[in-house]
């Protein structure tokens, strides 16, 4: 492994990733309190959301009744990244995610960069997803109450909205509930992911109930071209798998639990999104749906000729929606807390309480900052800039796994990519192709998004760089400092054998230690 600042790629070991770890930099530590089936359901209530309760319609509007294949060309793309998230997840479980996987192989510029893209990954789907609240929260108080909130306060600007409160409100609430514990965030996600699968459950048994085959012809109105514009619409709703690998602190025998749990997550949700989609084209119409807020809701009212169905269905993504703002900004935190150790953003976002173990100045600056936008943001640019930004994540994520397969094949793997290297391979060729649906506009803001953050490298994160101030200690003549460093089969205690190295402090050996 090339030193830092060797090679001006400046790429930090795993083993010192692994060994810095589950403290901040006061030695507050993170507690190792969720198990697999926490995580899973962490997982799906990360994924499963506006996506699928709001954005079907958006998706069906591109692709017609061939909404089905583009929600399974988007799960491809997702699959073939699966496998590499499971890799890294598994070989290096941290905080950091995709932002550490990069540091690790492809140096601190590129995870800057993912770290940078991350933001709309999380941050800005948190406005994104907040947005499409309001809509169901209007549906279920029409269907239970025959009152509504005025449309300039729960719509979205550019449809008949001002300012998006509700979008604010469930922000700030997620932030409340995340500041009070992981355990407690973990036990509130598990309940909502049951709660909305169970909902999504019932939508394709009323759905199918009512299918009509006819309403499948013409599959696909605006052929190859709208599969594409609807793939990569449809992806979106799959945004937020990865954030299992930013739990990699939390759970206990991540390098197992972790792995396990994308590859359950992507298989549930992938089945699920395709039979919602099926049974939605099959109960009512596509120029029926396309376009159409609350369009779950409204098949349900439909089908069944009652408010009563559709404000099942409204409560369900009222919850659902509200799961995935609490997964997603718990996601957000987390990366910025492992920037923040590195020194590329500022000290504040790593401390952790040592009362309820969470990072909570980060969490509630992460929630002022991102209700703005969903406040006053139209959902369509929010989406599209957000599935950019993450496809352009996983590109990398899938580069990192040849890269670190290459530079160290020794590192304990409990789940392999089959195929390498046709499988990330694929996985950066799906992404591309997923990047060029969404359109030369979106092109361009992803290019001034990134030429931003180059600056914000530059002029900061250069700067401050921890691994680059302990290289140069370690370089100085009296040795005052030394970066820590391992070996693979040094010692025989279970930190080692993860390949966990010697910590420089109490908290970091105690954190590798639980792994």
């Amino acid at each position: 492994m090339p030193r830092p600042g060797a090679t001006g790629l400046r790429i930090k070991s795993p083993d010192l990733l692994i060994a810095e770890s589950g403290a901040d930099l006061n030695g507050h530590g993170l507690r190792r309190s969720m198990g697999l089936f926490q995580l899973v359901c962490f997982g799906i209530g990360a994924v499963v959301g506006t996506g699928i309760f709001v954005g079907l319609s958006d998706t069906v509007a591109q692709a017609g009744p061939a909404v089905v294949v583009s929600f399974v060309l988007a799960a491809v793309t997702c699959v073939f990244t699966a496998f590499s998230f499971a890799e890294l997840g598994g070989a290096i479980p941290v905080s950091g995610s995709s932002y550490s996987y990069a540091y690790a192989t492809l140096g601190e510029r590129t995870a800057f960069l993912v770290g940078w893209c991350l933001l709309l990954e999380y941050g800005v789907s948190v406005s994104a997803v907040a947005v499409g609240w309001g809509q169901y929260l209007n549906q279920l108080l029409g269907s239970l109450t025959g009152w509504q909130l005025p449309a300039a306060l729960a719509n979205p600007p550019g449809d008949g909205g001002v300012v998006n409160l509700p979008a604010v409100v469930v922000v700030l609430l997620a932030a409340l509930l995340l500041v009070r514990g992981v355990r407690e965030s973990a036990r509130a996600t598990a309940a909502m992911a049951v709660l909305k699968l169970a909902v999504l459950v019932l939508f394709c048994v009323i759905g199918f109930g009512a299918f009509r085959s006819g309403n499948l012809s013409p599959f696909a109105p605006e052929g190859l071209a709208g599969i594409t514009s609807g793939a990569s619409v449809a992806f979106f709703s799959y945004i937020g798998f990865d954030s299992i690998t930013t739990a990699g602190e939390e759970v206990r025998n991540p390098r197992r639990n972790v792995p396990l749990a994308i590859l359950i997550c992507i298989g549930v949700v992938t089945v699920l999104y395709c039979l919602v989609a099926l049974a939605a084209i099959g109960a009512l119409s596509s120029p029926e749906v396309a376009g159409r807020p609350a369009a779950l809701s409204l098949i349900v009212d439909r089908v069944t000729h009652s408010d009563l169905g559709g404000a099942v269905i409204a409560f369900g993504a009222v919850v659902a929606i509200a799961s995935v703002v609490l997964a997603v900004m718990y996601g957000q935190t987390r990366i910025l807390m492992a920037m923040a150790r590195d020194g590329l953003v500022p000290r504040a976002f790593a401390r952790v309480s040592p009362r309820t173990a969470t990072p909570v100045a980060n969490t509630w600056i992460v929630a002022v900052v991102f209700a703005v936008p969903a406040a006053v943001v139209p959902l369509d640019m929010v989406m599209n800039l957000s599935s950019v930004g993450t496809l352009a994540v996983m590109a990398v994520v899938n580069v990192s796994v040849l890269v670190l397969r290459r530079t160290r094949p020794d590192l304990p793997r409990h789940f392999r990519v089959p195929l390498a290297p046709l499988c990330p391979l694929l996985g950066v060729a799906f992404c591309g192709y997923l990047v060029y649906g969404t359109g030369p506009a979106t092109w361009l803001q992803f290019a001034a998004f990134l030429a931003v953050g180059a600056v914000v490298y530059s002029l900061y994160g250069r700067r401050r760089s921890r691994l680059a101030a302990d290289a140069d200690a370690a370089a100085a003549p009296d040795g005052a400092v030394s970066v820590p460093t391992s070996r693979p089969d040094a010692g025989t205690d279970e930190a080692t054998r993860d390949g966990a190295a010697p910590a420089a402090t109490t908290a970091a050996a105690r954190a590798a230690r639980e792994d």
